[in-house]
């Protein structure tokens, strides 16, 4: 299988090109002010690192103090503001529930989104075995040391690593002594607050931390509670060195989700129907541990026990409204025979997860290798429930039947994994990486309630990586690479898996699920360096391919079932600058993406313009080849300042800004306004500034505040079409199916809002 770049990459390489040339040129007249050497983790277990200019993609790193600076509410908003080519879809309008984008793929929290990235802990995967959804409100903030995005898809970071894997390191008592109170408080009566304490004595240290968060939201009913636990204990003596650490959170989140237009223009803050609320409780308990045999040969490995339950509770239409109205006409509309216009959606979901992974390092003259074995376990427990009811006048639901178990499936996968990697020396400044991966993966699948669900599959896969780094001068680097990973489907994927059971689970719950595994080969060139003044420069071109992507096939009116769909594409360059300038620090990040469908199919989309056309059936859509994927933007601009206005006030300010995208269920882009079809199908583009500034008290103390959306600019940051059934006076609820508006739906971004702070650290935290 060939992978020379086609037309479509010519123009970004020329870009790269360019600006190799323009800055080798400037770096050759200037004298080069070196920066310390960096270093990162090439597996996710500890190991011997490597130099980053040895790496060959485009890492990138932030540490506690960066990630503490960048005051977002959750590690997803974080990311966004900070890290290169990453986006935020809102869709639960819930900053702790955020889809994060990651070079188009996707980290999420909802069942049924396609995930594209992994996630560890300290070593630990952390996305949940039941979808490999990611749930960011379980991950401890406070205790974060550094954090490593890893791009593309490399097979050393397993399943899932499709776009890309992101690695947290928590801090220890040996290297963050000291301890930290912060508390705060301000817009939508959010209020919380974090301590933390790490110290050493002797050959064990220790570190703590605490952190909550309490807020109504600034939506109706959208008030949420996020409390966190962490601590580690961790023992070295000479060589060896060994950790236990334990994280539990507990969180209840209310996600209003989308809303209609027509109701958005009448009032901000309106949400669609309630209530939203998922409530999360997770225990990790870890144990890790690292020894030198000699001064070539290291050994790791860590053992790991999880345990998740999420509970959710969703007002909703009731699905069958439509049906039930069509027979209820029909019998003339008889008194008491009225359909129920609501149902409440219960789910609740236990999951149990354990593995444990072992790895040696050896540096053998020119060669740096690793080998490591993994094995994980885990057993969900899935049951949904229904219960009829009537919507009220504010769109919530009043039950009036019984609650009735509609889904109970329990889920287990066992996941085995050989890995190997090794950097070669081939000259001094130049590195070849070479790395293997062999998964082995069997989903078992137990319907409680019949058989419809039952399955057993077990999947294979060798993935390898291949990787050049020549360091040209001292201060410029070029790198090239190609990678490639797989996933395998999770039990919730395979429950509506099969055409003749059209989706028994819910479509937001099963939107990627099984025929054949997705796989992604990844190809990465670019080039980093520096300039006078310690200026950090690096340009990247990329380009991620996923074969037997899975999407929604539809058989005729809402039915359906998934199936393999061919291929996507996710293209784009990436380009890098920061420095400082007396008092000032400052950096700029600039992203363009190009993600596309690679084949064409019918897809469900009964409320787009274009319905019916290109010789597929009512109520789905004709995608086809070069039809760009909706809620990702093209282009992405991040800049940031810092100013050291004297040695006590710090100020600063970010700028975030994106290109317009489409929304979901217009992935034909052909959609437009028209008789009985509203919206554009498209969201606009928008740029949102945020100030911070610190300013030292006293000795450990420091008063700071944040302003997010400084221009109280009005945005949205993801969408869908769908149909509104509040058309009536004052959006009353219209009880004739026939006269529902198809409308656009959006996730309106948060106003304007502020929030002050003080925070007091010792011995230097």
């Amino acid at each position: 299988m060939q992978y020379a770049p086609p037309v479509p990459i010519r123009k970004p390489l020329a870009i790269l090109i360019a600006l190799l040339g323009a800055v080798t040129t400037a770096s050759a007249a200037e004298t080069v002010e070196l920066a310390p050497v960096e270093v990162v983790g090439t597996t996710p277990l500890p190991g011997i690192n490597l130099p980053k200019d040895q790496v060959p993609a485009n890492v990138q790193l932030m540490n506690s103090r960066q990630l503490r600076d960048a005051g977002g509410p959750s590690l997803a908003e974080n990311l966004q503001r900070k890290m290169p080519s990453v986006n935020v879809n809102e869709v639960q309008g819930n900053p702790y529930q955020a889809d994060l984008n990651y070079r188009g793929f996707s980290a999420s929290p909802l069942l049924g989104t396609p995930q594209g990235l992994s996630v560890f802990l300290d070593g630990v995967r952390v996305n949940e075995p039941f979808g490999d959804v990611v749930n960011w409100d379980l991950i401890p903030q406070t205790a974060i040391a550094t954090m490593t995005l890893v791009p593309g898809s490399n097979p050393l970071y397993g399943l899932n690593t499709l776009g890309g894997a992101l690695a947290l390191q928590t801090k220890r008592g040996d290297t963050h002594p000291g301890g930290a109170l912060e508390v705060y408080g301000g817009a939508f009566n959010r209020r919380g607050g974090s301590i933390e304490h790490g110290g050493k004595r002797g050959e064990l240290s220790w570190y703590v931390a605490a952190e909550g968060m309490k807020e109504d939201g600034w939506r109706d009913r959208s008030p949420s509670e996020v409390g966190q636990l962490f601590g580690k204990l961790a023992w070295t003596r000479g060589e060896t060195d060994v950790a236990l650490t334990l994280a539990h959170a507990d969180t209840d989140l209310i996600g209003n989700a989308l809303v209609p237009e027509s109701i958005l223009r009448q009032r901000r803050e309106a949400i669609f129907t309630h209530p939203d609320q998922t409530r999360n409780r997770s225990s990790l308990l870890a144990l890790s541990g690292s020894h030198w045999l000699n001064d070539q040969d290291q050994i790791s490995g860590t053992v790991y026990a999880r345990r998740t339950l999420t509970r959710t509770l969703n007002g909703d239409l009731n699905d069958e409204f439509g049906d039930e109205f069509a027979e209820w006409a029909a019998a003339g509309f008889p008194a008491g025979a009225e359909p129920e216009s609501g149902a409440l959606n219960r789910t609740r979901t236990g999951q149990t997860a354990a593995g444990i992974a072992l790895q040696w390092s050896r540096i053998a003259g020119a060669h740096q290798f690793s080998v490591g074995v993994s094995h994980d376990r885990s057993h969900a427990n899935f049951r949904q429930s229904e219960q009829a009811g009537e919507l009220t006048a504010n769109r919530g639901i009043s039950a009036t039947g019984d609650e009735e178990q509609v889904n109970s499936l329990l889920g287990r996968t066992r996941t085995t994994s050989l890995y190997a990697t090794d950097t070669v020396a081939l000259a001094p400044t130049l590195h070849l990486t070479g790395s293997l991966r062999y998964n082995r993966t069997r989903v078992i699948n137990s319907d409680r309630m019949g058989d419809a669900l039952n399955g057993d599959f077990t999947y294979h896969k060798l993935n390898p990586a291949l990787g050049l780094t020549w360091q040209a001068t001292p201060a410029l680097t070029v790198y090239g690479g190609f990678t490639q990973g797989n996933r395998a489907p999770t039990p919730i994927e395979l429950g509506c898996a099969d055409p003749e059971n059209a989706c028994s689970l819910p479509n937001a719950m099963a939107a990627d699920p099984f025929l054949r595994q997705v796989v992604t080969r990844t190809v990465e060139l670019g080039v980093r360096g520096k300039l006078a003044g310690n200026t950090q420069w690096n340009a990247t071109a990329f380009r991620s391919t996923n074969r037997d992507d899975i999407l929604f096939v539809g058989t005729g009116g809402s039915l359906g079932f998934f199936t393999n769909f061919g291929q996507t594409r996710r293209q784009g360059v990436e380009l890098g600058l920061s420095g400082e300038i007396g008092a000032f620090d400052w950096q700029a990040n600039y992203s363009y993406l190009d993600a596309t469908f690679q084949s064409s199919a019918c897809l469900l989309a009964e409320n787009n313009s274009t319905e019916g056309q290109g010789g597929c059936p009512d109520d789905e859509i004709r995608v086809a080849r070069g039809d760009r994927l909706p809620g990702l933007p093209k282009h992405s601009l991040k800049l940031g300042v810092d100013w050291h206005a004297t040695e006590v006030l710090r100020v600063g300010a970010d700028l975030i800004a994106y290109s317009g995208r489409y929304v979901r269920g217009n992935e034909n882009n052909r959609h437009e306004p028209e008789d009985g079809f509203e919206g554009r199908g498209k969201l606009p583009g928008y740029g949102v500034v945020n100030l911070r500034a610190d300013y030292q008290l006293a000795r450990g103390w420091t008063l700071f505040g944040r302003i997010d959306n400084l221009f109280d600019k009005r945005y949205a940051t993801a969408g869908a079409l769908a149909e509104n059934p509040f058309v009536g006076p004052d959006n009353a609820f219209v009880v004739d199916p026939g006269e529902w508006r198809h409308e656009q739906f959006v996730a309106p971004g948060a106003p304007r809002s502020a929030w002050v702070g003080v925070r007091y650290a010792w011995k230097g935290i």
